[in-house]
């Protein structure tokens, strides 16, 4: 009861008056505090977000929600509505930035949504090309005697037709696979051979495409945020997502030895297991999760 009591008292008598000698003796108004006062990243645009959300004024509410195009009118009204002087520039530059990032992931979202909802099509020549690029930045020395071939199954397909196996991620899963395969080739190609491991093998492609939908999950339900907020001073891009499903190919596949299953059939448990491992390091507000070159 107490507790409610100070909380009531606070809400709506002192918080106000203690705002005041704020703004009294430091000549900034709350949001200024909250974002001179924060270090840049994650830390900054979430309390962003929270500070505005927090507010009665409509332009503050809304201006979590503006679109790429409307955050440069959005920022000028926030000064007007909040009377900070043009000639705050940290301020203007801050939270420019903390509105991008914000209408950045969504945008990045819909994007990789957008792909994940085309479905693979064999009679696309670009899909195709695709598809044989990456048999040829996996396998450069074998050549693929046709199409349709159980040599497929070599880099981690279930059958003769990889096509079937991107029903769930579309060409999301086949964009990712190509992405790894092209960008970090040298690990690419070590972790295909790990794969075909005696004991402790795994199919490849398949797993590939199931940490897509595993980053795909964690793009949607804004577990990425701090992450990307940190990595990226602005819009986060296609590349940042697709960056950390490399990431998420390297790591996987070294949890996957250390842990040593008893065979593949327990695969759900360990996928499991480390899915909570990656929330559990996405938590943090200063997280940066990234393969370098």
């Amino acid at each position: 009861m107490l507790v409610c009591f100070w909380g009531f008292l606070y809400s709506n008598y002192l918080r106000f008056w203690l705002k005041w000698v704020l703004r009294l003796l430091t000549g900034k108004c709350e949001l200024q505090r909250v974002l001179g006062g924060r270090t840049a990243g994650a830390r900054r645009t979430r309390s962003i977000v929270s500070a505005f959300l927090m507010r009665s004024f409509a332009v503050l509410r809304n201006a979590i929600h503006v679109d790429e195009a409307e955050v440069e009118k959005c920022v000028r009204d926030v000064m007007k509505e909040k009377k900070i002087e043009q000639k705050d520039t940290g301020f203007k530059t801050n939270l420019h930035i903390s509105l991008l990032q914000i209408s950045g992931y969504k945008k990045l979202y819909l994007n990789v949504e957008n792909l994940r909802k085309v479905p693979y099509d064999s009679d696309n020549e670009e899909h195709e090309e695709q598809l044989i690029e990456l048999w040829n930045l996996l396998m450069p020395h074998e050549n693929l005697k046709a199409r349709i071939s159980k040599q497929w199954c070599d880099i981690g397909f279930q059958g003769e037709d990889p096509k079937t196996d991107f029903r769930g991620m579309g060409l999301l899963g086949l964009v990712n696979l190509v992405y790894f395969s092209k960008h970090y080739t040298d690990e690419a190609r070590q972790i295909l051979s790990r794969s075909n491991h005696p004991k402790l093998g795994y199919s490849y492609a398949i797993v590939g495409i199931n940490l897509t939908e595993m980053a795909y999950s964690l793009l949607r339900n804004g577990a990425l945020k701090s992450h990307l907020y940190n990595l990226v001073s602005g819009l986060p891009q296609m590349e940042h997502f697709h960056q950390f499903y490399c990431y998420l190919v390297y790591e996987f596949d070294k949890f996957w030895f250390e842990e040593e299953p008893e065979s593949i059939m327990h695969f759900n448990q360990y996928r499991e297991k480390f899915h909570e491992k990656i929330k559990g390091l996405l938590l943090d507000y200063d997280v940066v999760l990234t393969l370098q070159n």
